[in-house]
């Protein structure tokens, strides 16, 4: 069994566990609920998986399903939950950053950020979203922050992704 944090509105709120069985996994996660209808996600370094809609158990909301490693292999190592409001996923919107190192104030993330071509952006409530162009062949972007790169395709092209809360700090 392995637990995690979930996430709600990008803060930790509650937990996610895993439990590997045979050819499946089961998800436990439970959270406080807001108002409307909330969705478990599970979070990996390399994809996401719905878990499905939180049921209301007094002020919690909680979910337990069971999933083949079919389903749950697209993920890679698992990183954490998210509860997100139910419904169509809003696609999201990533805006070109000519010059990342002015959408931050840390003196050592600008340094490091100084010159980078092709870099993408994007909110999402108090996180912020780097996306820096990704190729094998050339050194790892924000290689001093690699512990918190997830690996991913947007619009086609290969990104390392980042988070950073509103005092830009990498998050998870």
């Amino acid at each position: 069994m392995d637990k995690f944090p979930l996430l709600l509105e990008g803060s930790p709120a509650g937990e996610l566990i895993a439990e590997p069985e045979g050819l499946y996994t089961w998800f436990s996660a439970r959270c406080p609920l807001p108002d409307g209808l909330w969705c478990a996600w599970a979070v990996g370094d390399r994809g996401e998986l719905r878990l499905g809609v939180l049921e209301p158990e007094g002020t919690q909301g909680t979910i337990r399903r069971r999933f083949s490693r079919q389903l749950t292999a697209p993920l890679g190592r698992l990183l954490r939950g998210e509860a997100r409001p139910a419904g169509a996923r809003e696609p999201e919107t990533w805006e070109p950053a000519p010059a990342p190192d002015q959408l931050f104030r840390a003196p050592w993330l600008r340094q490091r950020l100084k010159g980078v071509q092709g870099a993408r952006t994007r909110r999402a409530g108090a996180v912020r979203y780097l996306a820096l162009p990704y190729d094998r062949g050339k050194p790892f972007p924000l290689a001093t922050l690699f512990c918190f790169a997830r690996l991913r395709a947007i619009g086609g092209a290969s990104y390392v992704v980042y988070a950073f809360d509103a005092q830009e700090r990498p998050l998870f």
